[in-house]
């Protein structure tokens, strides 16, 4: 199918890697020019030649703004914004959380969206088919007992989205949040492996655990998580905005 990306100038936070790297890539393979920041320096140098790049922790507000505007720059403008950038947070409970891990992971998930959003409206404005795609979480509906950081995080992420839907809805500016379920990957395991030790249970009880409550008793892939950004981004979806949609097998609560 011709999603009518050819051409499209797109921003990918943490996309040389994992699920991001995997956005970059099937935006690629439909002819979108890509600009990708991340904190793994190994990983953007594995990253085609005709992705612009940049290593930066989007922790770091002004590094980020500097990266927003030298990839628009490179670019020549923008046409969408896809906020991947994340991480897991601290596994404990409330009352053994560190302030700073508290903080980091929130400048992380969180800030770090609002930053690259007011960076990018001005060019948005100028597209003919503007869109901004925020990565949140099941744990943007769901509690998430152990991970309150994180989960606070993605319910803002999707505060956000709905703000700035109805914000930038005039401009013809669409926004909306991906909530991932249990995604295949390298970080869905540590996630996992985490909450096991904290826990003291075996690492398969846990994964049986969580698939206990999903209807599809599967992982999530990378590859589905991109192919509903790529719809997301396209013209087809222009009067889709301010949604929060779950890629996640029909996942319940978590506990």
């Amino acid at each position: 199918m011709d999603l009518g990306l050819q051409g499209a100038r797109v921003i990918v936070t943490a996309g040389a890697g994992g699920i991001g790297r995997v956005i970059v890539d099937a935006f690629r393979a439909e002819g979108a020019q890509v600009a990708v920041c991340d904190i793994d320096e190994a990983a953007l140098a594995s990253l085609p030649k005709d992705v612009f790049r940049a290593k930066i922790d989007v922790a770091q507000s002004a590094a980020l703004v500097g990266f927003m505007a030298d990839a628009m720059a490179h670019l020549g403008g923008l046409d969408c914004l896809v906020n991947n950038a994340g991480i897991a947070g601290p596994t404990a409970r409330i009352e053994d959380l560190d302030a700073a891990a508290i903080s980091h992971c929130l400048a992380v998930c969180l800030t770090s969206q609002f930053l690259t959003i007011g960076q990018a409206v001005p060019e948005l404005r100028q597209s003919e088919n503007p869109s901004i795609i925020n990565i949140s979480s099941l744990a943007g509906r769901l509690g998430f007992k152990l991970r309150s950081p994180y989960a606070a995080a993605k319910w803002g992420v999707i505060g956000l989205t709905k703000s700035m839907a109805v914000e930038l809805g005039a401009d013809r500016i669409r926004v909306n949040a991906v909530l991932p379920g249990i995604v295949a990957g390298d970080r869905q395991r540590r996630v996992m492996e985490a909450r096991a030790q904290s826990r003291g249970l075996p690492f398969a009880q846990i994964e049986a655990e969580a698939f206990s409550y999903t209807a599809i008793k599967d992982y999530v892939t990378p590859e589905q998580i991109a192919d509903q950004i790529l719809y997301l981004a396209s013209a087809r979806s222009k009067t889709m905005t301010g949604q929060a949609i779950s890629v996640c097998g029909d996942t319940g609560l978590l506990g």
